[in-house]
Parts: structure tokens; C-alpha cells; sequence
């Protein structure tokens, strides 16, 4: 009894000296308001059936709030409102399947936790046509307009496609570049490739993979450049669950076994 006793005393340890560690108002509240968009399955969506949020995104929040001994409100917003809500104070962080990238690293510091990359795919129906990635060049390609992918589909086109470049069509997000690519307006789609793997398991006989990603991408929880406690907490956090298994559990419930770090990163985007 007393050796339980010990082991659970001990095992409070790490969340109380994180908790310590965060910010003061957080660690009066006890609660992080957290910034998320729900509508980028695996990493965050409605459950059809209840509509509540879920995704490994919503996982993982609950797994670094256990570790930091707190709790996590979820604040659902628009994708073009989550970077201001953050520098304005509304929400503490961003944990929705955002791009750590370069240019947005002057608003934020990123824990990246995801290793990811745009790629493309085509309708499995018209797989055949597609043996290889240069047999998208002078094809039409869609991508969220509101991604990094446009510039990602550029470059790749210019490094391959000689003269024959691969024509960018921008859609309103991932769903819309789907929509448009079953509907035969365009030939070929990009999206990351954490994503990918679920929604081909959703529409088994829909989709087909062209290659590997195009880049390697960085996902990270966007976090206030001036909140370096709260920075050295999440990462420790993180590195928590990493360790003690969690966090590869998780990876697996989701799909996104491959897609996995080592460990916490610091502004890894490009």
C-alpha cells in the first residue's frame, strides 16, 4: 500500500512542476484556451454521430493537458482568424494541424510535433494514367489557395516540368479540391499527407497516392513569441508523451504512424 501510495505521489510530480512552470494566468485558471478549426480529419473534425470535437489533434491536446495539470478550452474559430486571435490574447496557443512556416514564425514560436508533406493524388479511376509524378506536368492540379501548397506545386513544377508546367487551380480548402477532382475539373490534387491516408481509408475506391510528398512540412502548435514559459512547458510535455508511449498510441489510432517525430522541435518550417 504504501509503495502505490508512493508511486502515486510521484507520478503527480512532472504535471505539478510543469503547471508551476506556465504562465501565471494560466496556472491560476488552470485552463489554455486553445484555437482550432474542425474541419481537417484525422487532425480535427466533428464526430458525424455526436458532434463533438475530435481528431489526433484533440488527442494530443488532452494528452499534453494531463501532463501540464491542466485543462483545455477549445476555441472554434476560422482559419483566417486563428493567428489573431492569438496575438491579440484570445487563445493561448493553436493546435489545429497548422504548417509551421518561416513566414509565420515572426507571429509565433512552433512546437512542432508532425512531420508531414504535401501530395498528390489522382482518382483511382483514372489511376493508369499517372505511372509516375511527371505525368502530371500539364495537368491541372488543385490545393487549398490558403496552404503553403500553391508555392509547394510551383517549385516542384519548375524542378520537373521543363517547358509542360503543372496548371494551379486554387480551391476554397482540402474538401473542395476532392470535390473538384471527382467532378473532373481538375486532373490531380494536392493535399498533406498526414491527411491522406484517412480520408482514402474513408472513400476506399475514390483515390490513388501519385509518388511520394513533394516536401517535408512541419506541424506545430503555435504558441505567442513572448510566452517562453509556456513554450518550455508544451515542449517538455510533449516530449512526456512521447516518452511514455502516448503519443506513438495515438499516432497509430489515427493513421499517422508515419508521419511521427523524434522528438519536440522548435521552428522547424521553412
Amino acid at each position: 500500500m504504501k509503495f502505490l501510495l508512493a508511486a502515486a505521489l510521484l507520478g503527480l510530480v512532472p504535471a505539478l512542476a510543469q503547471a508551476q512552470d506556465l504562465p501565471p494566468e494560466i496556472a491560476r485558471s488552470g485552463t489554455i484556451k486553445v484555437a482550432i478549426v474542425p474541419n481537417y480529419p484525422p487532425m480535427e473534425f466533428k464526430d458525424p454521430a455526436t458532434g463533438e470535437l475530435t481528431g489526433f489533434d484533440v488527442d494530443l491536446g488532452a494528452a499534453l493537458a494531463k501532463k501540464l495539470g491542466v485543462k483545455i478550452d477549445w476555441q472554434e474559430t476560422r482559419f483566417d482568424q486563428m493567428m489573431p486571435a492569438l496575438t491579440t490574447g484570445r487563445v493561448d496557443i493553436i493546435l489545429s494541424g497548422m504548417s509551421d512556416l518561416a513566414s509565420r514564425q515572426e507571429a509565433a514560436t512552433f512546437v512542432d510535433y508532425l512531420r508531414s508533406g504535401p501530395q498528390f493524388f489522382v482518382r483511382k479511376a483514372r489511376a493508369a494514367e499517372f505511372p509516375e509524378m511527371k505525368s502530371l506536368c500539364g495537368k491541372a492540379a488543385g490545393a487549398s489557395r490558403r496552404t503553403n501548397f500553391p508555392k509547394d506545386i510551383e517549385r516542384w513544377s519548375e524542378a520537373n516540368c521543363a517547358g509542360n508546367p503543372v496548371k494551379f487551380v486554387g480551391t476554397e480548402g482540402s474538401a473542395d479540391a476532392r470535390t473538384q477532382l471527382k467532378q473532373g475539373r481538375i486532373d490531380a490534387a494536392v493535399q498533406g499527407s498526414e491527411t491522406l491516408p484517412y480520408i482514402m481509408g474513408l472513400e476506399p475506391d475514390a483515390f490513388a497516392p501519385v509518388g511520394d510528398p513533394i516536401d517535408t512540412l512541419y506541424t506545430g502548435i503555435a504558441v505567442p513569441v513572448k510566452e517562453v514559459a509556456l513554450q518550455k512547458a508544451l515542449t517538455a510535455a510533449l516530449d512526456a508523451i512521447i516518452a511514455d508511449g502516448t503519443y506513438k498510441a495515438l499516432l497509430a489510432k489515427w493513421q499517422l504512424s508515419g508521419n511521427a517525430v523524434e522528438k519536440a522541435a522548435i521552428n522547424q518550417g521553412r
